[in-house]
């Protein structure tokens, strides 16, 4: 099988390309071929190892796993003998993200428990670049299905057609709030497609001059602060 390998921290260049062994799954392990996966911004700092932080859990001086790569989509090749939760030729999808990684390879091997953790079946209606390409934004973005946000709810979605940003759109729509999406101009009628009542165009608005009020307000590209946002909020 075909690998993305590196040795060592630093840039996509010291990445390389190498042809290894397809793992055989122990009797706790599922053996998964990959057809999708993404370069994702984890991946990214999984690569270079910043923030320094970062390497506490990846390998202080060198990465701990030589194949990175978290959002995956593919299909389960074999099982262990002592794998209940899935079969072969099952379609599937996840995020293998934390202490993880390993999807930037033709195969790939997963425990039974952490599998069932980080991948779900794939619906039938998508392919596997779609499965791949949802995944990391709808983990991060999934955080506000326990906020108990309701169809009164007003919400503002900062960043709205990134990857985090379409899933929060998808989430709301799910819950049916009332959205405000900012974004820019080209993305306004997709976002409006996408269930906001409401889109303010970044490159020519400011959307600190809105005048609604907001139960809550996401921002999906880390671009924003509280002080910012702070007088949009509704009371406590």
């Amino acid at each position: 099988m075909k690998a993305a390998v590196r040795q060592k921290y630093g840039l996509p260049g010291d990445l390389g390309v190498k042809e290894l062994s397809i793992p055989a799954p122990k009797e706790n392990e599922i053996l998964i071929r990959v057809h999708a996966s993404t370069v994702n911004r984890s991946d990214c700092h999984i690569l270079s190892g910043k923030p320094l932080v970062m390497r506490l859990f990846t390998g202080l001086f060198k990465p701990r796993n030589a194949i990175g790569g978290s959002d995956f989509a593919g299909e389960v090749k074999a099982v262990g003998s002592s794998v209940t939760s899935f079969k072969a030729g099952d379609r599937i999808m996840g995020f293998n993200g934390g202490l993880g990684h390993g999807a930037h390879s033709q195969y790939m091997i997963l425990s039974e428990q952490r599998a069932q953790k980080v991948m779900v079946p794939m619906p039938s209606n998508i392919g596997y670049e779609e499965a791949a390409a949802c995944l990391e934004g709808a983990v991060y973005a999934s955080g506000i299905n326990h906020l108990g946000i309701q169809p009164e709810h007003k919400v503002m979605v900062y960043g709205a057609t990134g990857a985090i940003g379409v899933a929060y759109m998808q989430f709301l729509k799910g819950h049916g709030a009332e959205v405000t999406a900012v974004c820019r101009g080209g993305h306004m009628e997709l976002v409006r497609s996408w269930g906001a009542k409401k889109v303010i165009d970044y490159e020519t608005e400011d959307f600190r001059n809105d005048d609604e009020h907001y139960d809550f307000i996401f921002d999906a590209v880390g671009k924003i602060s509280f002080a910012e946002c702070k007088k949009l909020l509704k009371p406590n």
